[in-house]
């Protein structure tokens, strides 16, 4: 098999092992519900996934419920519960819509019923009524996406300026008792900020929030700054959560599928948190240091990278991290690599990261594209379709970061 070969079979193997259903029903298999009412509630890129599997095992136990997901996510009906498509990473109209419908169900519930609510990564963009117009929020997450910001420092302005997140959701949903399964997207599994903490007391402070904006010199209305000086809920006494799931598995995964196919796997970090194009040249100079080995070696890391945009073109975080990579292992032999975002999506495309190797470069060159010139124009989707470097998965169901993989065979 050659190189291409193994990293579709680590990433099939990878993804699989980190799918919701077994997590869901782990934190479910002893849990004891109430004599009230159980109402479901799912947010997330892995939303369906995880209500699909809790309506598998409580079946009629559930008495009504709503799923919020990233557009192209649900994949049918569920019984008793209602689904909605919105935008991420930026909210749209379906998000505030979705969101209503969710706390239009969860008023007026009593001390005996329960709120199961199953929660993963993009929650933050599909679950939101915010306190500023929507165009504002549009205007001030994008203002985030573009500058560098990493998610933590991201959902921190996010909280404030929403009337669900920071646990305000849990608040809204007393006295039912609110039990929380969450799929963590967050490094180092930072309960609080996985799609904004909704329902999870806030560990951040409004002078935290405000020395962001100024930090991005965030543009923003009088109403907005005075927003991010409100503190949010620091102590909620009705949740009870379980964390399932996180790039820690993944990375552990993915060394498992390489080890099978017969490389000697090394996982680098699982915290991996820096600019995409650094990643990928990082991850090209340890392809230089084991030119010399006799044999397989993968080296792997987890973690979620940023781009910082200077560009208008079409990509993805996992694209540049390969893209960037194809330079430094042009010539080399045997090496690739490749990177992808576990829910099947990078950046806004239909990809779920790329794919490169020792001869990726020469293609490109080829068709007189140049490496420096795409990642300016942050234009990697389009380079990497050229050379059928794309790596497309559709939609997995799961969201627990990302990992990326060099491959060196002998």
């Amino acid at each position: 098999m050659d190189l291409r070969e193994d990293a579709d079979i680590i990433i099939k193997k990878s993804i699989q092992s980190v799918l919701p259903d077994e997590a869901v029903a782990r934190a479910l298999s002893d849990k004891a519900f109430g004599k009230g009412k159980i109402v479901t509630i799912a947010v997330g890129k892995a939303a369906w996934q995880m209500a699909k599997a809790a309506s598998d095992i409580l079946r009629q136990s559930i008495d009504t419920g709503i799923v919020i997901t990233k557009y192209g996510h649900v994949k049918g009906e569920i019984p008793n519960i209602k689904c909605f498509e919105a935008g991420h990473p930026v909210p749209d109209e379906n998000s505030f819509k979705g969101t209503q419908a969710v706390l239009n169900m969860v008023s007026g519930l009593n001390k005996e019923d329960t709120v199961l609510f199953l929660l993963s990564g993009g929650g933050s963009a599909l679950f939101e009524k915010p306190l500023i117009s929507e165009e504002e929020l549009s205007r001030i997450t994008n203002q985030l996406l573009a500058c560098g910001a990493d998610i933590v420092e991201i959902n921190t302005i996010r909280k404030r300026l929403s009337a669900v997140k920071g646990g305000k959701f849990a608040k809204l949903c007393e006295p039912a008792k609110v039990f929380s399964i969450v799929l963590s997207d967050i490094l180092g599994d930072l309960l609080d900020m996985i799609a904004s903490g909704p329902a999870c007391a806030d560990s951040a402070t409004s002078e935290e929030a405000a020395a962001l904006a100024e930090k991005y010199s965030l543009k923003m209305s009088e109403k907005a700054r005075e927003l991010l000086k409100t503190e949010t809920p620091k102590e909620l006494n009705s949740v009870e959560t379980v964390i399932t799931g996180s790039v820690k598995n993944l990375c552990r995964a993915a060394a498992e599928a390489c080890s099978e196919l017969g490389y000697k796997p090394f996982i680098l970090t699982d915290m991996l948190c820096c600019e995409a194009k650094e990643a990928g040249s990082f991850m090209a100079s340890i392809a230089k240091s084991h030119q010399g080995t006799r044999e397989s070696l993968a080296f792997i890391a987890g973690g979620e990278t940023v781009v910082h945009l200077t560009g208008k073109g079409k990509g993805g975080r996992n694209q540049e991290i390969a893209l960037s990579a194809a330079e430094g292992i042009s010539g080399l032999k045997d090496a690739a690599l490749f990177s992808i975002g576990s829910d099947g999506t990078d950046g806004p495309t239909d990809a779920a990261g790329g794919f490169c190797d020792s001869n990726s470069k020469g293609l490109l060159k080829a068709k007189n594209i140049n490496i420096f010139d795409v990642l300016k124009s942050n234009d990697s989707y389009n380079a990497l379709k050229e050379i059928g470097g794309l790596i497309i998965t559709g939609p997995t169901g799961t969201n627990v970061n990302d990992v990326s993989v060099l491959l060196i065979k002998r």
